[in-house]
């Protein structure tokens, strides 16, 4: 299904979705403001256009350079696919969209296992001389296999040549291989021909299985998207973190019993790090926010775990991760009692602290079907000044020049590479910078075309 037919089949948005797209940030806001955004912008997309590849998108390094001893992963070129893609619908300029294409390319004639199905985690750089590209991690993940389906639908809401095959056959390999029916999430990984999964089962590939989703549903007008993405947040949000305090855990075996000692010697693993993470709070709760005012895009009433559950766990994910060592900054994890483990300062973890305030600014004011609630005024006003105060914190220590964000900084904000060396990823910082021009649905490829 296109996505024009999308929009036709879901039909006009309710009366509080119509109207200036205008998030309460950008009128309140005095430092986070849409030119100073737009600056970030455009240098983000001249920045990272230097990592394509002959088969993708590679590891981009500080001096723009791409990486000689890495692969090219699935994951970033993945989210490189969704960025240009939201490039190309927002400024129709023909290299983000020749980017987009490349990309999508790729991942049906490089990445893609045309034996087994799905596709392999990491290929080389390079294409032999045949053609063909050399597979350097033939696993198939349920993290990178998410942001095939993001990268598919904001390929096919862009328009981009071969989004809608890539969709379709993303979207049949979640049906397939990932979604487990008695526990309503997805597996974590496979072997190759998906004869043996991994014991393990992670929310960090869940919550981005919801990212996914989310745009899945706006791409297709299959509401079967957005149940899946509700199952999934509900149980994480609503039972798993109300009963621990609002911190979401991250680690379980099978059968989706916790593992609260897993990674314990492995505190700062860039995918799995022990502990709870403030930065996996804070997307959940932006997240949760974006599938509720999905419903009100159809007419229905928002649950009220929804913002209930995004306020406690973003604030609880503020309160646990900002300045919590003495030292400005968000701490990578925490143990069960809020105290920090690994205290290096993430610029994800930043950019989704500036992402998930703005849109529970824009919900607590009512927006997007979300009821005022007394004192929200209060709230929003105090939410507004933490973002103006990352942000001015994000320009002295996280943004080397416009556009290049350091990936990691220090115990005293200092760069320092333990978990992220170069600046590969342009996927966080890109959907921050959008998020206040946009309604908190439909999601970002969708809200950037209506």
């Amino acid at each position: 299904m296109t996505a024009q037919r999308a929009i036709l089949k879901n039909g006009l948005a309710p009366q509080s979705q119509r109207g200036d797209n205008m998030s309460v940030v950008n009128a309140l806001a005095k430092d986070f403001t849409p030119e100073a955004r737009a600056h970030q912008w455009g240098n983000l997309l001249e920045f990272a256009r230097h990592s394509k590849t002959e088969t993708g998108f590679g590891y981009l390094l500080d001096d723009a350079t791409v990486s000689t001893e890495k692969p090219v992963e699935l994951w970033i070129s993945c989210r490189m696919v969704h960025v240009y893609s939201l490039a190309w619908i927002k400024e129709q300029k023909p290299e983000w969209k020749e980017l987009a294409t490349h990309g999508v390319h790729c991942l049906q004639n490089y990445f893609k296992d045309h034996e087994y199905g799905g596709w392999y985690s990491a290929i080389s750089r390079e294409l032999n001389e045949d053609g063909t590209c050399n597979v350097v991690d033939e696993t198939k993940a349920a993290y990178a296999h998410a942001f095939v389906v993001l990268a598919a639908s904001s390929a096919i809401i862009a328009g981009i040549e071969g989004g809608s095959e890539l969709l379709d056959e993303a979207l049949q390999s979640q049906e397939n291989i990932w979604w487990e029916t008695d526990h309503h999430k997805v597996r974590e990984s496979y072997n190759r021909d998906f004869t043996e999964t991994e014991a393990y089962r992670g929310v960090n590939a869940n919550m981005h299985t919801v990212e996914c989703y989310l745009a899945a549903f706006d791409a297709t007008g299959e509401r079967l998207w957005l149940d899946r993405a509700l199952d999934i947040l509900k149980w994480v949000l609503d039972e798993q973190a109300r009963a621990t305090n609002w911190r979401v855990a991250e680690h379980y075996d099978s059968n989706w019993n916790p593992l609260p000692e897993y990674n314990i010697d492995r505190p700062t693993d860039p995918f799995r790090p022990y502990g709870h993470t403030p930065g996996h709070g804070l997307e959940w709760g932006r997240l949760a926010l974006h599938a509720g005012a999905e419903l009100d895009r159809l007419g229905e009433d928002i649950p009220m775990w929804i913002l209930e559950c995004a306020d406690q766990v973003i604030e609880r994910a503020i309160r646990d991760g900002w300045d919590a060592d003495g030292q400005p900054g968000f701490v990578y994890t925490t143990g069960e009692d809020g105290r920090p483990i690994a205290r290096e300062r993430m610029h994800w973890v930043m950019c989704e602290a500036l992402g998930a305030a703005t849109t529970l600014a824009d919900a607590l004011s009512g927006a997007s079907g979300y009821g005022k609630l007394v004192g929200s005024e209060a709230r929003v006003t105090a939410l507004v000044e933490k973002i103006d105060q990352w942000w001015r914190y994000a320009n002295e220590y996280l943004v080397a020049s416009p556009g290049q964000w350091r990936h990691e900084l220090g115990t005293e904000n200092q760069p320092t590479a333990v978990t992220w060396g170069g600046k590969p990823d342009a996927y966080h910082v890109a959907q921050m910078l959008l998020l206040p021009d946009l309604r908190l649905a439909p999601t970002f490829a969708l809200g950037l075309l209506s």
